[in-house]
Order: structure tokens, then sequence, then C-alpha cells
């Protein structure tokens, strides 16, 4: 099994990457602020714009470490990765395969319906552990009306209406996700999902998360041999990782969205940790991406039980694990694409 490494953040905005030796090197201002082995290392976010150096650049590039640089806000600008790796057999049937419409259906349902009943399984626990302190009515309105809609996934011939149907029942989940919302009620709400830019709080986390979560599910699907870009369910777009997007469906909910009502319940993040702009977006300072990023490593490193393979891994490795199950299927070592579901 893999062994999880560290992801770094860079978050300092006027923070330079540079090379010495087998270190990696963080400069603010000319000054060594910390070095980091590159041993320890599997990919590097920078929100900052003062770059890195080509040696650097290389030497990630040749380790196999991916750098990833993004705005403060968390949008995306770039991204550095070495030669591409993995059996040029397995692209070539990836490929061949994302022209199958049937094909392309069917491992869209499996991954729509875990991404269904994992969202389900977030209603559902916060319906059991809160039932006494809080009205769960439109908690459990919503979970049983996913519940009840899991099996039409299956009835469908078509990916558009697929989508479209997909894109329904996950408003419906967004209706409702302020319910969960236990402390700072009142600072942490939202009336449904907005990306670009998020109007509120809760949107901001969900969709910083949501990109971080995008770059580790793109790495593993790399180190399998698989290639990002191209997927089954996300229409194939220039600049697009499709195949990433498809992969992130099922783990959104248990990945992302219970370290945001973590952190918010617990609050170990407030208001103050974010800042409206004028047009009506939301930022995070730097101190809340510096707690919200400390949160999801720390999720990252703990221990579950995987519902597939049977073996203890820790969260961090459920994209590899993913994108392995997802090339055995393309190989046809598996009769089916085994989606992650919560437990």
């Amino acid at each position: 099994m893999k062994k999880l490494l560290n992801s770094l953040y860079i978050t300092t905005p006027n923070s330079y990457l540079s090379l010495d030796g087998e270190n990696l090197v963080v400069l603010l201002e000319d000054n060594e602020k910390f070095r980091l082995p590159f041993v320890n290392i599997e990919n590097i976010i920078c929100f900052g714009y003062m770059g890195a150096s080509p040696a650097l650049m290389g030497k990630c590039a040749d380790n196999n470490i991916s750098i990833n640089f993004l705005k403060p806000n968390g949008e995306y600008l770039a991204r550095i990765v070495g030669k591409t790796k993995g059996n040029v057999l397995l692209r070539k049937k990836q490929y061949t395969l994302s022209e199958n419409e049937e094909f392309c259906l069917n491992i869209s349902k499996n991954i729509i319906a875990a991404k269904l009943c994992n969202s389900r399984m977030t209603l559902e626990r916060t319906i059991r552990d809160n039932f006494d302190k809080i009205d769960t009515s439109n908690l459990k309105i919503t979970s049983n009306y996913i519940a009840n809609n899991i099996d039409r996934i299956y009835e469908f011939n078509d990916s558009d209406q697929l989508r479209g149907f997909e894109g329904i029942i996950a408003r419906n989940y967004f209706s409702v996700f302020s319910d969960m919302v236990l402390a700072q009620k009142k600072d942490f709400s939202m009336i449904e999902r907005s990306k670009r830019p998020p109007l509120d709080f809760l949107n901001c986390m969900l969709s910083y998360l949501y990109t971080i979560l995008s770059f580790e599910v793109r790495s593993a699907l790399e180190t399998v041999g698989l290639d990002p870009y191209v997927g089954f369910m996300h229409t194939l777009r220039p600049g697009r990782p499709s195949l990433a997007l498809d992969l992130m469906e099922e783990l959104r909910a248990y990945m992302v969205d219970r370290v945001v009502l973590t952190m918010i319940n617990l609050k170990h993040i407030t208001k103050k940790d974010f800042q409206k702009k004028e047009g009506g977006g939301v930022l995070m300072t730097d101190d809340g991406r510096k707690k919200i990023l400390k949160c999801w490593q720390d999720r990252k490193k703990e221990i579950i039980m995987h519902p597939y393979i049977k073996e203890k891994i820790e969260i961090g490795l459920i994209p590899y694990v993913q994108a392995q199950l997802l090339g055995k299927y393309l190989r046809e070592e598996l009769p089916e694409y085994c989606p992650f579901l919560m437990r």
C-alpha cells in the first residue's frame, strides 16, 4: 500500500520556493523560513505569487511531486508536473472507453449512486447524533428523498438526463446543508450552492476544500497511470480534469463536507476568519486558510477500514485506492468499478 506523505501548503503570498540539495527551502524576503526533505513531500500547493526556482521545479518533476499554484482566494492558476508515467496501454484503454457512451453511462451511474448514498449518510449522521437537540424534520425529508431516488439512477439511458437528475438532488442536499450547522448558525448559513465567487462563509469553505481535494485526486490518478483530463461522467473540455472531477463526486461528502461542518460546530473557525469583498464574494483570511488546512491534514491522517478492500488505511489514501480500483476495472480485472461508500 502506498505511504501517505505530506502535502505542503504555502499560504504566505510573498514566499519563494527554492532548492538546497535534497531539501525544499521556503524563503520570505530572502530569509529562510523553513526547509523540508523531499522524501517527506507528496505534492505542493502554493497560494502565493512569488513562485519557485527552475531548479526546484525540475527536482519536483524528477521526483513525481506536483506543484500547484493558486491565488490566495483558492482560484486555480497553474500546475507543474513531470513526465507522464504509467502504462501507456492503460491510458489507451481509457481513451477508447471514454468514447463508449454505454460504458460512460454505466460507470457514471455507480459514481452518482455512491455520491447520493454518501450525502445521505452525512444527513443521517446529523439526525442520529442530534435528534434531541435540533429540529431534524427537513433533514429527514431530504434524506428520505435521496433514498427514494437512488435506484432511479439506474433507469436512465441518457447521460445528459442522468447529470441533470443528479444536479436536482444535489440542490436539495445543499438546500438543507445549513440545518447541519449546530453552532454559529447566524454566521454560517447558505441558501444555495455558489461557487465563482462563493457568496457566504459556508460556500467559501466548501469551494476551498473541493479545490484542494481535486488536486489530491488528480495526483492519485496520475500515480496509477490514468489521465485525469479524460473522464467518463463530466464532459470533456480543454483544461478540465474531467476524470478527477468524476472520482471526486463520491468523496465530497465524506472528505470535505464533514470537515467543514466539524470546524464550524466545534468553533475551530469563526466569521473573523473571512472577509467580504465589495462585489459580494467572500474570501478567507490567511489565518482562516491555515486553520482549515490544519484540520484537513489532521482529517487525512485518521484511520478507517476501507469498505471494499477491507484494509485499514489513512483517509488521505482514499483517492489513491479508488484510482487503483478504477484502473483495475478498466483493465477488466474487476467486473464493476466499486465507488467509495461511507460507513
